[in-house]
């Protein structure tokens, strides 16, 4: 696979290994899933608990350990997003590049850049409303963007 956006090629058919054996973990699946709700009460989102979960306590894969996710973690215990982490991630670039290109209006390549990260956005947009994921009335508009 290639990036869409880019010269360089991606990893290809990387994944994880078939069995991920965590003999060195201490903690039961409870110890775990309160571990990521204290951690999302902290604020941080998904992927930061992963790598603080990773780094702290050397659980490698939740999954692996536990036999569920850390989106099943979030949603037992009642804990929703709105939009997704990676679409918001988006947003939020697009967004500081906005505020880049307010104080820099000569700045051409970084026009460019936001139009390819709108694409983006758009894109994955769609197939989050194509999955229910977000409703099917969300829409990307860089005003709205600038105004939350």
């Amino acid at each position: 696979m290639t990036r869409i956006h880019g010269n360089s090629r991606g990893k290809s058919q990387s994944m994880k290994p078939s069995t991920m054996k965590s003999d060195w973990v201490k903690l039961t699946p409870e110890q775990i899933g309160k571990l990521v709700v204290e951690m999302n009460k902290e604020g941080l989102n998904a992927s930061q608990i992963g790598i603080k979960l990773r780094d702290e306590h050397a659980i490698s894969s939740i999954k692996s350990v536990t036999g569920k996710t850390m989106k099943q973690f979030m949603e037992e215990n009642g804990i929703n997003q709105e939009i997704p982490e990676d679409l918001e991630a988006l947003v939020k670039r697009a967004l500081s590049l906005q505020n880049h290109l307010k104080s820099n209006k000569g700045d051409r390549k970084n026009v460019r850049s936001l139009e390819l990260l709108e694409a983006k956005v758009h894109r994955l947009s769609k197939y989050y409303k194509k999955k229910n994921i977000i409703p099917k009335n969300w829409k990307y508009k860089s005003v709205i963007a600038q105004l939350s």
